[in-house]
């Protein structure tokens, strides 16, 4: 492969060729598949070769895809006025090829000019859309940055795409995203508003900020009642006829109820809680009756059931644990949240499940399995994986508690570790304190392999702050 300098240029690439094999305008043409005329003005320099001219004689040239990109950019964007008819057609090209480096170099030379925004802001959809999420960040960043004395909708909306692109299993990272992206809600239009607090209360949900969830929930609520009334102002109902939520509206409401209804069961309020969840049950104010309606209102429908069991089971009423339990085996997308649920209850409670334990053993032991968790039904991944690694806990402190002490420190373990994957510092510092309260009663191996896991999560701090490995 030929490697350039910097007296080296594309052209001077081909005119090589072209002498070497003794080639023809014509003749290198129709190898590329370009007319003569085509090739006559690139190669006497009367013509910039856009990217698909670019890569057809990359081709000819016996080079991989995207070889000369570097080059192209130096040549027709630095060198020369950025042209939008051939940069937009170079970022798809770039991003296909996942040349990020490339569209690294570009983003800088079109800041300074704030009509490139909304064009770039296009292209980033396309991408985001398209799944080439590391190729839109890099654009939504550009938007931003461009517009950030602007106060704009676009510059909000570009937070809100970095702020779910950025969402990852580290939940401290997830933490400090939820934080940036906050304040751009409320400059979001009311339609995007709505997807937006559902997104950042599941992620707020995940990480058990439950005075964020509760505001989050209140304003979501809010704003739904709002749009839920707007239809009957038929110039507000055109308005928006172009703009839909991603799910029907009254699903943004009873969502809500449901947020606040699993706040008030995380502070132990179970009669508030109780409320919440009669709100979301009855939803016969629904008069839609498409499929994608029905789909939501039977979820609701199973989803207060189940919470109304939760709610009686962590007041101490054993009696609902058989209904539960069936509710939770027809419902494979609850069964982790239930058995948690039902674990909780048991140690705060001192009831024995040993039964619905053995019962879902093998759904258990593939928890066990399980290192990176994915999305579930409506749980999101950051929600999965927290209600994972407190489940674990969960398993972990009910076989303590009754003496079976080998079980009870591989969920422990397990717990630990499935929380420093997710950087969750509280279910980690929970962990070391239920296993320092009964160290006396591990075995050597046990106490190793603990410590073993603390060093590496030591070591996985010291790395993020920046503290060299192994330092004396």
């Amino acid at each position: 492969m030929v490697s350039l300098n910097h007296a080296t240029t594309i052209r001077t690439e081909l005119e090589s060729f072209i002498e070497r094999e003794a080639l023809s305008f014509s003749q290198l043409g129709r190898l590329a598949g370009l007319n003569a005329g085509t090739v006559s003005s690139i190669m006497k320099g009367n013509r910039i070769m856009a990217v698909d001219q670019l890569d057809r004689m990359t081709a000819v040239l016996g080079h991989d895809q995207g070889h000369f990109y570097e080059q192209y950019i130096q040549e027709c964007m630095v060198e020369a006025v950025p042209n939008w008819r051939r940069v937009k057609p170079f970022l798809y090209r770039c991003a296909e090829l996942d040349k990020l480096n490339c569209i690294k170099q570009i983003l800088p030379l079109l800041l300074d000019n704030l009509t490139y925004s909304p064009l770039l802001f296009e292209v980033a959809e396309d991408f985001f859309t398209e799944g080439k999420h590391a190729a839109a960040a890099l654009l939504y960043e550009s938007v931003a940055l461009s517009e950030r004395r602007q106060h704009s909708e676009r510059l909000a909306f570009c937070q809100y795409r970095l702020f779910t692109l950025r969402l990852s299993d580290n939940q401290e990272d997830n933490l400090q995203c939820a934080l940036q992206f906050e304040p751009f809600v409320d400059r979001l239009d009311e339609i995007d508003q709505l997807d937006a607090l559902r997104d950042l209360a599941n992620t707020y949900r995940s990480l058990r900020r439950w005075d964020k969830v509760e505001r989050i929930a209140e304003e979501m609520g809010r704003l739904a009642e709002i749009q839920l009334a707007a239809p009957s102002q038929p110039s507000r109902a055109r308005e928006e006829s172009c703009k839909k939520p991603k799910k029907p509206l009254f699903v943004y409401l009873a969502f809500s109820y449901l947020l606040r209804g699993s706040v008030c069961n995380a502070r132990g309020d179970h009669e508030q809680e109780l409320q919440y969840t009669y709100a979301y049950q009855d939803l016969s104010w629904v008069k839609e009756t498409d499929e994608e309606t029905l789909h939501w209102l039977t979820l609701y429908k199973g989803w207060a059931e189940a919470n109304m069991y939760v709610s009686k089971l962590m007041r101490g009423d054993e009696s609902v644990l058989a209904d539960y339990v069936a509710y939770i085996e027809q419902n494979k997308d609850e069964l982790l949240v239930g058995l948690l649920n039902i674990t909780e209850a048991a140690n705060l409670f001192d009831l024995n499940v040993d039964h619905i334990l053995q019962f879902f053993d093998s759904e258990i032991n593939g928890y066990m399995q399980i290192r990176h968790q994915e999305a579930v039904g409506v749980y999101t991944k950051q929600v999965v994986s927290e209600q994972h690694a407190r489940f674990l806990y969960g398993v972990a402190h009910y076989y303590l508690r009754q003496g079976l002490y080998l079980m009870g420190f591989e969920y422990l373990l397990a717990s630990l570790s499935t929380s420093s994957l997710i950087n969750n510092e509280t279910r980690i510092l929970t962990c070391v304190r239920l296993f320092e309260k009964y160290r006396a009663l591990a075995s050597q191996e046990t106490q190793n392999r603990y410590q073993n896991l603390l060093k590496e999560e030591e070591e996985e701090h010291e790395k993020k702050i920046g503290i060299p490995v192994g330092r004396s």
